[in-house]
Order: C-alpha cells, then structure tokens, then sequence
C-alpha cells in the first residue's frame, strides 16, 4: 500500500512537469508519453511487481498486454523511475507477463539484465 501511495504521489509530479516542459520527442513508448508516465499505468500491478506469489489482478493483465504489443515501451516502464520508486522489483516485474498469461508477450525479450519468459 505504501509502495502506491508513492506512485500516487509521484503522478502529480509527473503531470506537473509535463505540463510545464512537455514531451518532445518520441521515445520507447511514443510520442506525447514516457515511460514514466505509463508506469503510472501500472499501478494495479504494484504487488505483482514486488512479490512473485502474489497474485495479479486482471486490470494490471489489461494494462501489460497493451504495453506488451510495443516490447521496448514494455521494458522501458518495467525499468523506468516510476516503478523502481514504486518499490517493484525488475527481475519480478518481468515476470508479469507471464503470470497474466499472454499467449502474445515477447517471450525472449532482453529487457536490460532480464529476459522476458
């Protein structure tokens, strides 16, 4: 719960910086978006990300899919500020996919030191 108290706040910040500075330039996840501002997205998945018995949320399996169809924007908000803030543990957080059981996730995909099984 403290781990999405966190988040929580964080999300002000966010919008606060975007909406003084802006996004430039496409990055990993599009233009108009980073990857830490769609690890806000995420937020169902803040267990899941830290605890591999627990269990993972149908609304965080909606969320990873949609990352999950752009692989680099997927790695990008597991590895992002947001979510290491949030208390999520990258080698759990790759792990996500798997769990939701997304017969379309990028099995094999080298996410920094992880690989998405």
């Amino acid at each position: 719960m403290e781990g999405l108290m966190k988040l929580l706040c964080l999300v002000g910040v966010v919008v606060l910086v975007l909406g003084i500075h802006g996004v430039e330039s496409a990055g990993e996840c599009g233009r108009g978006t980073t990857p830490d501002n769609e690890a806000f997205k995420l937020a169902p998945c803040a267990n899941a990300a830290s605890d591999e018995d627990a269990n993972v949320s149908q609304s965080c399996c909606a969320q990873v899919k949609k990352l999950g169809q752009n692989p680099s924007c997927l790695c990008a908000v597991m590895l992002s500020n947001v979510a290491k803030m949030s208390g999520a543990n990258p080698e759990i957080a790759v792990t996500i996919p798997k769990r939701c059981n997304i017969a379309t996730r990028p099995i094999g995909y080298k996410c920094g030191p992880y690989t998405l099984p």
